[in-house]
């Protein structure tokens, strides 16, 4: 196993210690558990809301995606952009939009309501915090469904957290796991 600055637990015991905790046992095949599960209570919070807004969230799964993609490369986390270019590409995002949000301005496919989620990932990833110009084209996008802003602003702010849980902890690409995909470039330093 790489080393994480807090050591990734076997399989086995990270499968025993997600079953203690209640998160689900495939979840211990990843890096990012096997790290987290040192603490059981804190991986099962983190998974229950990761888990809310991918299984039984509002926000439309290819714009919850984009901006997570958008995260793991503002953030240079290889990790997450490798883990959600997977998670993107069986929801059927196509290949070019995930590339695409590495410059997203310029990305011609992308329309209104990408544009406005990545612009607000951007701002929170940059400044902490939604702007008022893109909050105004998200509301706009979204109908001003607060559902969804909410979920929104919550999906940007919960895979930032995580995109620095990975940095801080060194936390290693599983075994086999090919880095930033599809052509292994990373952002530039």
């Amino acid at each position: 196993m790489t080393t994480a600055r807090v050591p990734r637990l076997p399989l086995d015991e990270a499968r025993a210690a997600a079953d203690e905790a209640a998160v689900p046992d495939y979840m211990a095949e990843l890096s990012i558990f096997q790290v987290l599960l040192n603490h059981p209570p804190l991986a099962r919070a983190i998974n229950d809301l990761l888990a809310t807004m991918l299984w039984h969230g509002d926000l439309d799964p290819r714009l919850r995606e984009l901006a997570i993609m958008r995260i793991g490369w503002l953030t240079a986390c290889d990790y997450e952009w490798t883990q959600h270019w997977r998670v993107a590409f069986r929801l059927g995002v196509p290949a070019d939009d995930l590339v695409g949000v590495r410059d997203w301005r310029r990305h011609e496919s992308f329309g209104p309501a990408e544009r406005a989620v990545l612009a607000a990932t951007d701002d929170v990833v940059r400044d902490g915090a939604v702007s008022a110009d893109s909050w105004a084209a998200c509301m706009r996008e979204f109908n001003g469904d607060t559902r969804v802003l909410v979920e929104l602003v919550t999906a940007i702010g919960a895979w930032r957290m995580i995109a620095s849980i990975l940095h801080s902890l060194d936390v290693p690409l599983e075994e086999g796991v090919v880095s930033w995909p599809p052509d292994g470039r990373a952002p530039a330093p």
